[in-house]
């Protein structure tokens, strides 16, 4: 296994709080974390932009929404808004999710017209990570969707949402990685919850770790998300 420390890690990660319940106090805690011990982002739903923008404004630490999530099902024209006014209140980063029943009847123009207009809506402002939800997917399905995701100009594909069936693997990670070029990230995200996981992650080709067990990753200390 490659020698990493905590503080690469960190580096790596996407600081993510997206239950429905999740209140003000939570996100400003998230948003206290991701400073304290260095992750790359905040993953929030879009409605906490503006507390997270007021938080992190000068810290480094980046803002990532969600967009047509967790299902991915929303109208193109509904996630391109929602995407844009996310970036509009400072977010940097749009996880969003591909329209995952085209994607399985083989609609492949709808899926790459679907994520065309997301990253068309932030162009210049922010960048796009493609969910793929691949618990739900076949080897080809997954081959598919990071080329659809790269002829459509995202910047990342990525596992999982962690609200549905599976989570990130070291086959898919690699799968993945090896199906879109090196210009293209690879986001592990769904059951990250420790340092040795995080590590695998990473040497498979992931670029970025999704997860709301960071603090537990880098401290060592034991994770009860499922995310």
């Amino acid at each position: 296994m490659t020698n990493f420390d905590k503080k690469q890690i960190a580096s790596y990660i996407d600081h993510t709080l997206l239950k429905a319940e999740a209140d003000e106090s939570a996100i400003r805690k998230l948003c206290e974390e991701a400073k304290q011990y260095g992750f790359y982002s905040v993953c929030v739903n879009g409605t906490w932009v503006p507390v997270c923008r007021e938080l992190l404004q000068g810290t480094g630490v980046k803002i990532a929404v969600v967009c047509g999530f967790p299902l991915g099902a929303n109208d193109s024209a509904v996630k391109a808004y929602e995407a844009a006014k996310a970036a509009e209140q400072g977010a940097e980063e749009i996880d969003m999710v591909l329209q995952i029943g085209r994607l399985k009847q083989g609609d492949y123009d709808a899926v790459r017209e679907d994520i065309r207009a997301v990253v068309k809506a932030v162009e210049g402002q922010a960048i796009v990570k493609v969910i793929f939800e691949t618990g739900q997917l076949t080897d080809e399905q997954k081959i598919a969707a990071c080329r659809l995701s790269e002829e459509a100009g995202a910047h990342f594909v990525k596992t999982s949402t962690g609200f549905g069936q599976g989570g990130a693997t070291v086959e898919d990670i690699r799968l993945m990685r090896a199906n879109v070029s090196a210009a293209i990230g690879v986001k592990a995200s769904g059951g990250v919850r420790d340092f040795e996981t995080a590590v695998k992650m990473i040497e498979a080709g992931a670029t970025r770790l999704g997860t709301s067990s960071g603090v537990a990753i880098i401290t060592g200390l034991q994770s009860s998300s499922s995310y």
